[in-house]
């Protein structure tokens, strides 16, 4: 990959990101920019890391942890992982080892199987989002947004986790601004019962600026950054 390539597509997602954000009277130092990097080599973020980016974000464990791992022994203690795909409570040990934020927490379950494997090491802390399922399909990963109070409480009583809020795939067959809404008042209903808890995960390459009119925080932007393998 050509360093100046992938130099300009990062600052002119930046400017895209600075433009919306403006556009939406508010800064973009208040935007956290999550780069993902699955389907590519521990070589790209290592590239980011040197053209000053730090947050990367993958959806599988199996390709993630070798990564994590070459990443941290090239550039040691630069790099910040988010684990933004859906998380199989088998692979919860493993995530733990490397990420510092997972951004699909969403069933009982899982949040389980998190409590214990944090348990192991009083000094952990793990950050979250709660993943909303914005569709009708109940088989698709993600928390039916009407249990989020309930589910909500569960984790905002365990100390070792920090509830940063919630997190969003906008439907393929749907208007973004529809979901992006809905997003949105998730993330009220949450505030009102954690105010801490107010960041809001939502935003790809192809939406992250409308994302930002509805009060995005954290934006997981991969091909538009990172072109295609």
């Amino acid at each position: 990959m050509n360093d100046s390539t992938l130099a300009q597509r990062l600052e002119a997602v930046r400017e895209r990101i600075n433009s919306a954000a403006s556009n939406s009277g508010r800064s973009a130092k208040d935007i956290e920019l999550i780069i993902v990097t699955k389907n590519h080599s521990a070589a790209l973020p290592i590239e980011l890391l040197d053209l000053g980016e730090t947050q990367f974000g993958e959806n599988k464990d199996q390709e993630a942890s070798p990564k994590a791992k070459e990443v941290e022994f090239v550039r040691p203690g630069l790099a910040t992982w988010h684990f933004v795909g859906q998380l199989q409570s088998n692979k919860v040990r493993s995530v733990l080892e490397y990420a510092s934020c997972i951004h699909s927490l969403d069933r009982d379950s899982l949040l389980k199987e998190l409590v214990k494997q944090l348990a192991k090491d009083t000094e952990k802390r793990i950050q979250v989002f709660l993943e909303l399922n914005l569709t009708d399909d109940p088989n698709r990963g993600g928390l039916d947004p009407k249990d989020l109070s309930r589910f909500a409480e569960l984790v905002m009583a365990q100390p070792q986790i920090q509830l940063l809020g919630v997190m969003g795939v906008v439907g393929l067959d749907v208007e973004p601004a529809v979901d992006f809404e809905r997003i949105a008042k998730a993330s009220a209903e949450l505030v009102s019962l954690d105010p801490a808890a107010k960041f809001i995960s939502a935003g790809m390459s192809g939406d992250f600026e409308e994302a930002l009119g509805f009060g995005a925080t954290h934006l997981r932007i991969g091909t538009a950054i990172t072109g295609n393998r």
